[in-house]
């Protein structure tokens, strides 16, 4: 059974028939050596580029489709039936259905924000949906194992919760802007869709979200090819190596000027790894660039005042140093 299991990975999620079908494509189409400099960075190119737009079509059409039966009204409405611990769990849980980054999670959040939800569940939900979703759970997997996929997606959705329960503890309600709280909320009832209208909106899905990250698909595995096969090692280990106690600090610090998603930056976490940084540290910095992209803060800016934005990143910010740093102590466990 165990047989089994490992070949479905490794043909379904590791697509190994796609990496054999590239390297005859660099080998004898090209007259590349895959295991050259020049080679390999072709075949890491191709191979990611075309394993990570497959894993994403299938991945964001299935998860839209399950999304259209919780629209923001229906997500808001179940939201509000629970309190304390137990809404910022579900607003947590919910946010890993939204396959999207945080720019376009905080009109959900004004919306959230509007219908008089808790600030702590808002946040909740806020951290956890560009964060933590079904789909890094299957690309993940794909790259890594398994068991680093679901290490990750809890200690992100431990976060997320912890987050805010200490947002709500604040009571800084009044550090929303005012027009947050103003702003109409449209409420389409029990309006159903039919199951041609949930496979074209999921298909609408995948052609937006497509469109919105492939460019840093594309960013983000060049960067991977270029450190996997140009970088030299010893580099990369004098300033990430696993030994050096600052190496989570700067990837964590590295990661919030960038603005991209998990799609974007799993190849580049890939490369780092493969080149001896730790688990912790290639995490820290994929997760510093979803949840906390310089982009993404300026438009929060506008939705919230600086005390609160301060607390946000301050929160997000040592809580991710605290995931970095532990999975790097038990990296031996994971890989």
């Amino acid at each position: 059974m165990s047989e089994i299991f490992i070949w479905l990975n490794d043909q379904l999620l590791r697509m190994q028939w796609l990496s054999d079908l590239v390297t005859l494509l660099v080998r004898d189409g090209f007259g590349l050596d895959v295991t050259g400099r020049i080679g390999g960075s072709v075949h890491f190119f191709i191979y990611d580029v075309i394993k990570i737009f497959i894993l994403l079509s299938v991945l964001i059409f299935t998860i839209s489709y399950v999304q259209s039966y919780f629209p923001p009204e229906r997500t808001r409405r179940i939201l509000g039936r629970h309190t304390g611990l137990g809404a910022n769990i579900l607003a947590a849980l919910l946010g890993t259905i939204t396959p999207f980054c945080s720019c376009s999670s905080i009109p959900l959040f004004i919306g959230f924000t509007s219908a008089g939800l808790p600030l702590g569940v808002t946040f909740s939900f806020l951290i956890s949906s560009p964060l933590v979703d079904l789909a890094s759970v299957i690309l993940l997997a794909s790259i890594f194992s398994w068991w680093i996929s679901l290490a990750y997606v809890l200690v992100g959705l431990v976060l997320a919760v912890i987050g805010g329960t200490l947002i709500s503890r604040l009571n800084m309600e009044d550090q929303v802007e005012a027009f947050a709280y103003n702003s109409p909320v449209i409420d389409h009832g029990n309006e159903t869709l039919s199951r041609g209208e949930r496979l074209s909106f999921a298909r609408e899905q995948v052609a937006e979200i497509a469109g919105r990250v492939w460019l840093y698909v594309l960013i983000g595995v060049g960067i991977g090819a270029a450190i996997h096969n140009w970088i030299p090692e010893h580099l990369i280990s004098a300033l990430l190596g696993q030994d050096q106690w600052w190496s989570v600090l700067v990837a964590t610090l590295a990661g919030i000027p960038m603005y991209a998603d998990i799609f974007g930056t799993l190849p580049i976490a890939e490369a780092l790894v493969a080149k001896g940084v730790g688990l912790g540290t290639a995490l820290a910095f994929m997760m510093s660039v979803t949840a906390l992209s310089l982009p993404s803060m300026i438009m929060l800016k506008r939705v919230v005042k600086l005390p609160l934005l301060i607390v946000f990143i301050t929160i997000v910010t040592v809580g991710i140093i605290v995931i970095g740093y532990t999975f790097n102590s038990a990296q031996h466990l994971f890989i």
